[in-house]
């Protein structure tokens, strides 16, 4: 079984944001499925070749967003290495992503809460370059929609992060799945 968590913000007013990067993928990798609440979250649940994968948007606001995954993770019974985080992620440049796992939250709110409540940073994160702004508050420039330059670059980025969803589901190999992705500088 395996959990892939989108991160963002419920509500209208986060819709297109930098920091919505993850509600984004997870939209755009399941189309128009069915969203359910559960644990402070919407989720879905597919059967894909013979794996039981669970999908969630934590609703606890990006902070929080910890309180979601380890509800999910602890009443699935499933493992950190079996769990996929989509996050935005200032420290690379906006149409650059990598695959990392046991790393430090980077600064990053809702990472830092996941790591918490897992008691772990033993789980897979899909890190999404949204660039650094010097000349505005991190907070403001998260928060900030994405200009149509920046969500031309995230749409063309779409079907490799369909990609690596994929990949994740139907592999249990971390190190393989990093050094396709990862291999070979920026994507």
């Amino acid at each position: 079984m395996k959990l892939i968590v989108g991160l963002g913000n419920p509500t209208s007013e986060y819709e297109n944001t930098r920091h919505n990067l993850g509600f984004m993928v997870l939209d755009n990798y399941l189309k128009n499925v069915s969203w359910q609440t559960k644990f402070q979250a919407l989720y879905t649940t597919l059967n894909i070749n013979n794996e039981k994968v669970i999908f969630i948007k934590p609703l606890t606001y990006m902070n929080l967003s910890g309180t979601a995954v380890q509800a999910f993770a602890n009443f699935y019974k499933i493992e950190p290495e079996n769990i996929l985080v989509i996050q935005d992620d200032l420290d690379l440049p906006i149409g650059t992503y990598r695959l990392k796992i046991h790393s430090s939250s980077g600064g990053h709110n809702g990472i830092k809460n996941i790591i918490e409540a897992l008691n772990t940073n033993d789980f897979l994160r899909l890190k999404i370059g949204i660039s650094k702004n010097n000349q505005m508050d991190v907070k403001d420039y998260v928060l900030g929609k994405l200009s149509l330059e920046e969500q031309a670059i995230i749409n063309k980025l779409m079907p490799s992060f369909n990609n690596i969803i994929n990949d994740f589901i139907n592999t249990h190999n971390i190190n393989m799945l990093m050094n396709k992705y990862n291999g070979g500088g920026s994507k």
